[in-house]
């Protein structure tokens, strides 16, 4: 047998014996510990009020602040309560994003931009549910629970120093999260997670112009996408 078909054979019989071994494997029970592990993006979708400088003295009209995406290790950490009723907590590593200072006109047009840069962890204690049965190898969830997030290691870019800005502060923020889930079960203690989270993240961020505060209220609100694999102990 020439050397591709022969990986194909193999792929095919691990693929087969993959689709066979799966439906064997039961659905969680109580009492087991599920940790995951995998890629997870925190996906701002801000919205932020009009940026307030008191070099001014009010609000600047159609100005917004801006915080970009970014992607880590994310971990989970579940507990079946019953077995369909679950706790789960959400961990990673710290998240860094851009902050961005966007629509100031005229004279100010050169604000706009880069202002710094920030990281913030985000656990979140959750209570999870599964609705199938314990026959199925695909197990959907769904989540609901509340999220802390906490904003550290604030820094303003050069190019923003340079410009007069000084010192950049994030409050933390505490708010509620839910969230759709998927296990599959490749055997009875490895599976494969996907999961998609909505969290509510409301901050008030403030810097220095001009020897004078600047600030902002900004909805951060993100998705929160992570794929994985999991084992059950």
């Amino acid at each position: 047998m020439n050397k591709p078909l022969l990986a194909s054979s193999l792929l095919a019989s691990s693929l087969l014996a993959l689709a066979l071994a799966a439906p064997l494997a039961q659905a969680h029970k109580a009492g087991d510990i599920i940790l995951r592990a995998g890629a997870i993006t925190v996906d701002p979708h801000e919205n932020s009020s009009d940026i307030w400088v008191g070099a001014l003295g009010s609000d600047v009209a159609g100005t917004k602040a801006t915080l970009d995406s970014d992607t880590q290790l994310g971990l989970n950490l579940a507990y079946m309560l019953t077995d369909h009723l679950g706790v789960e907590l959400l961990a990673a590593t710290p998240f860094s994003h851009a902050v961005g200072v966007k629509g100031m006109p005229g004279a100010f047009a050169s604000l706009n931009g880069k202002l710094g840069e920030l990281k913030q962890l985000p656990p979140t204690l959750s209570l999870i549910y599964y609705p199938l049965d314990a026959a199925s190898a695909l197990q959907p969830y769904l989540g609901a629970g509340i999220n802390y997030t906490w904003f550290f290691d604030t820094e303003l870019s050069g190019e923003a120093e340079d410009k007069g800005f000084s010192g950049l502060d994030l409050d933390d923020s505490w708010g509620l999260a839910a969230q759709l889930g998927l296990d599959y079960l490749l055997t009875d203690d490895l599976l494969l997670n996907a999961q998609l989270r909505y969290i509510d993240i409301d901050t008030r961020g403030s810097t220095r112009f001009g020897g004078r505060e600047v600030e902002v209220d900004v909805d951060v609100d993100p998705l929160v996408y992570m794929l994985g694999l999991g084992y059950r102990f």
